[in-house]
């Protein structure tokens, strides 16, 4: 966690007169925190900051405890030394202070009779429309330890209304499905026990009936953890809703002794008064602008070549090299090598944890094979899978302990691997030399990073009794070391987050990884859902697509449109482009020419999903740069239908384009006219695009 510098912030957070309340504001809200007169710190109000002189009362305790009355989802529940379980606070004092240059407000609360101090933090993020929140726990005895059965990263609470939930889920293939359910009198939990999850824990709530996507209320959230995780949602009998939400304790604890403290993950939440666009338009450019790791932050991303669908695990230095020739020649810039490159991997049954190069595929190893990919004008890059290994590899001949296990129990494998146990010191030090001397030892610059398992056996029997339960959280917090301090040593490289797909996209990953692999499933159809719901949350230069062969649907999709759904994000290609013919080699050829004339707007303008394809047969996005004085659509057609024949070809065929000026004039390519920036915000135009799986990438420019 950053450290916190002291400093006044009156402009963003407010401290009232009486010293002990406390306004939180942003472009679209305020957040109000007090403490009452039995010095219990209580929430106030959270949403629009016109109402905020209206607000009085309390919502709820800010810090929501077991203890007392069981009125509320709570934050924090621990076992003292002498068995109470219930906690009884009292506010103490407050800290102003600064974090990476946007205020923080501390309070601090204290249990009234043993030794334990609650720190609540709140970030005021206020040109995003965000709050930040975490919670830090301190034993400040001199004997005794506390043990912490739950401790969770902030709530917040919404007034009273009736509710809708949408939130995403999935599974493998199908990752960012989103689900909408209406909030009723009781408590709805998304979870994850395993550390993956497939959809984030991504939620926004709208009052019932709100559907508009570009108007009404919505509140916002999403956790910045990657491990095992909960949002609660407890909807009260008198309408009003608490959001609660962080680490999942479930079979899990925390035993805090003397002096020690326990910070938990942040979260995020936010508040927008333009439906679900405000969302995008706040969280998204937070991702990009100041989460996404700063080395790499501002830079383009690269077109990219992965040599997995070509080759699979016959990986050998000829056919790579003959793949990086063809993949220069179309355009690539990074060409990157998938699995099968070190020591055994014939397949997916052998060699995962022994990171050496294969000497039989790879006889002089992987540096003059990096060379000659270089000598052509390409970046290098590699895949790796850290956190895994098979039991036919040496590394778990010779420690069959480094995985995660219970005694006396079976060890559960998934696609022939098992989990190390990161949480181990010798592991990490293990995975930190092995991937500190590939990095330094050959001109990688870019990392694809996978974990394919989900968790099982979680056992760490060697680890003292009072600490076994949390080896998940000691397995996240090591696993984000192994990054930062390979990221910190080798700033040059780029780092993929891989897990099955997108079983791992999550801001913690975000800040840390400068792109994801949203999903294995690379049919340009399914993509188009896919790419929708991750756009909806996360900014297009974070989203890695390849163009493949997948036809998970035989609609047999042309060239063309599988290169067009995947330039709305970080271009890849996948497949074995040695048997191209040159009708493919020229498109892919153009193709890649055109990405590169609009990705700059495409990975640093701001999205607009002008129709999304859960509401229609076809799909169009827009990306405006910052400017507002270009644009790019992106267009996908997956049907056609004759005319009025059923409800959608009954409507308008007119879409209206979002985010330009509205008094400046525009051209549209491939489009006959001029039109204002009024224009095309308020009447629209009809996309001269016709035919089922039919696509067209246009380009919007004002006349200087």
């Amino acid at each position: 966690m950053a450290t916190l510098a002291v400093v006044a912030q009156d402009n963003v957070i407010h401290t009232h007169a009486d010293g002990k309340s406390w306004d939180i504001v942003t472009r679209s809200s305020v957040y109000r925190l007090a403490v009452n007169s039995a010095g219990d710190l209580q929430t106030v109000y959270y949403g629009n900051k016109l109402m905020q002189e209206s607000a009085t009362g309390a919502q709820g305790a800010e810090i929501p405890v077991r203890g007392g009355y069981a009125s509320a989802t709570p934050l924090l529940e621990v076992v003292f030394p002498d068995g109470v379980r219930d906690i009884e606070l009292e506010y103490k004092t407050y800290e102003m202070a600064d974090m990476d240059g946007y205020p923080v407000l501390t309070t601090v609360q204290a249990d009234r009779y043993y030794p334990l101090e609650v720190r609540s933090h709140i970030r005021a993020i206020p040109e995003y429309d965000l709050i930040e929140k975490w919670v830090e726990v301190i034993n400040t005895g001199k004997k005794g330890t506390v043990k912490i059965e739950n401790l969770q990263s902030g709530s917040v609470f919404l007034p009273k209304d009736a509710y809708e939930l949408t939130h995403y889920s999935g599974v493998w293939g199908h990752e960012f499905t989103p689900q909408t359910t209406r909030l009723t009198q009781g408590t709805k939990t998304l979870q994850v026990k395993d550390f993956k999850s497939y959809g984030a824990s991504s939620f926004m709530i709208r009052p019932e009936g709100e559907h508009d996507r570009r108007m009404g209320k919505v509140w916002f959230g999403t956790l910045c953890y990657s491990g095992n995780w909960r949002v609660d949602f407890e909807k009260f009998f008198n309408g009003s809703v608490q959001v609660a939400g962080g680490m999942n304790f479930w079979d899990q604890e925390i035993s805090l002794k003397p002096g020690q403290s326990f910070a938990t993950p942040h979260i995020l939440f936010g508040y927008a008064e333009r439906g679900v666009e405000g969302v995008t338009l706040s969280l998204a450019p937070y991702v990009r602008e100041k989460l996404l790791p700063a080395s790499h932050r501002d830079r383009l991303r690269p077109v990219l070549y992965n040599s997995w669908y070509a080759t699979t695990f016959n990986v050998n230095e000829e056919h790579q090299l003959a793949l990086a020739k063809v993949a220069k020649e179309l355009g690539v810039e990074m060409f990157v090598i998938d699995d099968g490159w070190f020591k055994g991997r014939v397949n997916d049954k052998a060699g995962l944890g022994d990171w050496t190069v294969d000497q039989n595929k790879f006889p002089n190893g992987l540096k003059p094979m990096i060379e000659k990919i270089n000598a052509m004008g390409l970046d290098f890059g590699i895949w790796i899978e850290p956190e895994m290994v098979n039991p036919n590899s040496d590394l778990y001949r010779a420690h069959p302990d480094w995985v995660f296990h219970f005694p006396n129990r079976g060890r559960h494998e998934g696609r022939n691997q098992l989990m190390l146990n990161l949480a181990r010191e010798d592991v990490y030090q293990y995975l930190y030399k092995y991937f500190h001397d590939l990095l330094k030892e050959n001109n990688i610059k870019f990392i694809k990073w996978d974990m394919n398992k989900s968790l099982t056996d979680p056992g760490f029997p060697s680890a003292p009794a009072d600490e076994q339960r949390a080896v998940r959280i000691k397995y996240v917090e090591n696993l984000y070391r192994l990054v930062e301090t390979l990221r910190k040593e080798f700033p040059e490289v780029w780092f993929e987050n891989c897990s099955s797909g997108g079983g791992r996209v999550d801001a913690a990953m975000m800040s840390r990884f400068d792109f994801n692999w949203a999903s294995d499933n690379t049919d340009p159809v399914d993509r188009i859902f896919i790419q929708d719901s991750y756009l909806t949350l996360f900014p297009a230069n974070t989203m890695i697509s390849w163009v493949t062969r997948e036809d998970w649907h035989r609609q047999d999709p042309s060239l063309e449109y599988k290169f067009d759904v995947c330039m709305a994000g970080v271009l890849g290609v996948g497949y074995d482009i040695t048997q191209w013919d040159d009708r493919q080699k020229k498109i892919a050829t153009e193709k890649i020419a055109q990405y590169k004339t609009v990705r700059e707007t495409v990975q640093k303008g701001d999205l607009f999903r002008i129709v999304s394809p859960y509401e229609e047969n076809r799909s169009v996005l827009q990306y405006v740069n910052k400017s507002k004085r270009e644009a790019v659509i992106f267009a996908y057609n997956m049907a056609e239908y004759p005319v009025n024949s059923i409800e959608e070809a009954q409507r308008t065929p007119l879409v209206k384009l979002r985010g330009l000026l509205p008094g400046e004039k525009y051209r549209i390519e491939g489009v006959k006219g001029t039109f204002t920036g009024q224009f095309l915000m308020e009447v629209g135009i009809g996309l001269p695009l016709t035919g089922a799986y039919k696509s067209k990438i246009y380009t919007v420019k004002s006349i200087e």
